[in-house]
């Protein structure tokens, strides 16, 4: 798996490519803890490249938005996330929790 994050004037990018499982998850939850000890906490998640999400992912997904949305700081989107990340984010019953955007575009826009 490979994590990549951009920092936008109003919001964060963090792009993700391949697998997310109980190996790189920790990964995944450094590179979003890095956003948030910074004081940002308006993430955009570009999910467009990933091919698996154990639950492991989902649960650092989980954490992390109840962290950004805590006293109205800010959110996590979800832009254009693959078709197999949607349907496990839908059998988990998260899918409601995120705004998704159909482009990245959109997603840094919302903000």
């Amino acid at each position: 798996m490979e994590v990549s994050t951009t920092e936008f004037k109003r919001c964060d990018l963090v792009k993700v490519v391949g697998r997310v499982d109980s190996q790189t998850a920790p990964q995944l939850a450094e590179a979003f803890a890095s956003i948030i000890n910074a004081g940002r906490f308006r993430i955009v998640l570009d999910a467009s490249e990933v091919t698996f999400m154990s639950s492991a992912g989902l649960r650092v997904l989980i954490d992390v938005q109840k962290t950004c949305k805590r006293w109205n700081r800010g959110e996590v989107v979800l832009a254009s996330p693959s078709e197999q990340m949607r349907q496990t984010l839908d059998l988990a019953g998260f899918l409601p929790l995120f705004k998704v955007y159909p482009t990245t575009v959109e997603a840094v826009g919302s903000f």
